[in-house]
Order: C-alpha cells, then structure tokens, then sequence
C-alpha cells in the first residue's frame, strides 16, 4: 500500500446528479449551483454533458449553463462527451476537459449508449485523439466495475483489462465507478489489489453509489490503498435509471464530513457546499438524500 495523501473531490452534482431529476432545473439555478460549488472550493466541477437532448433533455442547457459560470483558475470544469459532435461542443464551451465512458459490461453498454464495448472504445479512441490535440485533458469512467444490474457480477480481470484500454487511449485518469452501488468494503478491496497489481494506482479514482448505504465504507477502505480521488454528487443527487430505488451518488457533504473528520480534503468548504446543495433543493421537488444535509435540516442549524 501507499502513503496516503490529501484525499481530492471530484465533483459530479451538475451532471452525474442533475440529469436523472425528472423537474425541468432553471439554467439560471445551475448556474448558481456550479458557482456555489467554485466558491466552496471544489478542484474539479463536471458541469454537463454534451449529448443528445431528446434522450437527456436536462443536459440540453449545457452550453448556456457554460457560457455563465464564473470560472476561477484552480477549478477544473469538465464536460461529458459520447462522441466528436458532443467534443466539439465542449471546445466551443471553453471546457477545461473532458470525460468519456465506457462500461465493463456488454449489456449495460448496448443499453445504456447502444454499442458494445468495443465499438465504443473505437469511438473514443477518436474523441481522446481530438481533444489531447486540442488540449484537453481526458478522463475516463469505466461503469458497472463493481457489479452489472443485467449481467451480476463482473470479474476484477475485466475491469483491470479495461482500465488500462482506457489509460492507453490517454486518458489521466479512471474513475472505477460502482454505477448501481452494490460494492462493498470486502469486494472494493480485492478490485484495488487487483488493479494495483499492473496500474499506477494514481490513476484511479473511485466513483461510489449509496444505493446499499456503503459508499463511505468503500471510501474509508480505498484510502488504505492511498487512492486519493473519489467522486460525490452534492446533496448526494443523482442515481441510476436501471437501479430502481437507488438513493443516488455518495454525497459530497456525507464524504467531506468523513474525509475532514480523518484529516483529508480540508480545503474545501463544507459549509458551502451544503448552501450550495440546499439552496437547489426547492427547485427539485423533492428532499436531497444526503444523511449529513438531512440531519443538518432537521437540527435546525443552517
């Protein structure tokens, strides 16, 4: 295992969390949330996706959403893109960089973007040689790592083999992401080990789902292995639609707490980013998952 360091944010509320809300969000109220979360002091903010509207329609104000945050230069401000019309966009938005995603399942990825693994690996070995020619950082997802909501369960010698397809493309990073939360402590372990065994594990990030309540848990037990990013989704917004149920992404909130409580990620400010969170919460037409914004509400400490 590695020392471990500073533990990093990656903060995927504006996109990762926003596009499964079925209540159209104001782009004026996005806007505000992404500044919000800039001020908080988040390093890194996925800000929206440049797909097709008519099968992510809340993703259809990206550009605009773009065009009026305020940017400050230690903030990273990334876009998800399928393909080179959605990688056009993302130049035209001046995003800092870029994210592309694969799954470790043929299943999920015939039916989550209609192509098997290998046709969409051929898409994005395009779409990562135009944006690093463009200068653009790349980042890669890799879902359903953990477990497929079609298939079960998923061999840690696929998700070591497909993690390094996406690093050769030259993507800086892989956030191994536990799409419908079913990892646990136990199985998140054996999948490091494994990816460890090959990979430079500076070059995994983790992407956890609290559908089964242990996404910090599988956080706590990645910080023995020195993995220093995770993702979270502010108020913990977000899930996914072939995980009925699911209460969405960790929440930024629940790992802050956790991650300040051990020393980690001081530098960003948890107060902020739960006005951030709570200043959306009327406009979704429901309450935000996350525990720590919850209990907060209800001690009636704002």
């Amino acid at each position: 295992m590695r020392s471990n360091g500073s533990a990093l944010l990656y903060e995927v509320g504006p996109r990762d969390g926003l596009q499964n809300e079925a209540a159209p969000i104001p782009t004026s109220e996005k806007v505000a949330f992404v500044d919000r979360l800039t001020r908080a002091g988040v390093p890194a903010i996925e800000v929206g996706a440049f797909v097709s509207p008519k099968w992510v329609p809340q993703m259809a104000d990206t550009a605009a959403v773009f065009a009026a945050i305020e940017r400050r230069a230690s903030t990273e401000y990334v876009a998800l893109v399928p393909n080179l019309r959605g990688l056009e966009g993302a130049i035209a938005a001046r995003a800092t960089a870029v994210a592309i995603f694969a799954a470790a399942s043929e299943t999920f990825s015939r039916r989550n973007i209609n192509q098997s693994i290998d046709e969409a690996f051929a898409t994005y070995a395009d779409v990562a040689r135009a944006a690093l020619a463009a200068g653009l950082p790349v980042r890669g997802y890799l879902s359903t790592s953990f477990g497929c909501p079609f298939e079960g369960d998923v061999p840690s010698h696929r998700v070591v083999e497909l993690t390094k397809r996406l690093l050769d493309l030259g993507v800086y990073q892989v956030a191994v992401s536990d799409t419908i939360g079913v990892a646990h402590p136990g199985q998140v372990r054996r999948v490091i080990e494994a990816l460890g065994a090959s990979i430079d594990l500076d070059r995994i990030a983790l992407h956890f789902h609290d559908t089964r309540g242990t996404a910090l848990a599988n956080v706590f037990a990645s910080l023995e292995f020195g993995i220093s990013t995770f993702d979270a989704s502010a108020g913990g917004l977000g899930g996914c639609p072939y995980s009925p149920g699911a209460t969405g992404n960790l929440a930024t909130e629940d790992l802050l707490y956790m991650l300040h409580g051990v020393g980690r990620a001081t530098d960003i400010d948890l107060d902020a980013v739960f006005e951030a969170s709570t200043a959306l919460e009327p406009h979704l037409g429901h309450q935000l998952p996350s525990r720590y914004v919850r209990a907060r509400l209800a001690s009636g400490r704002r």
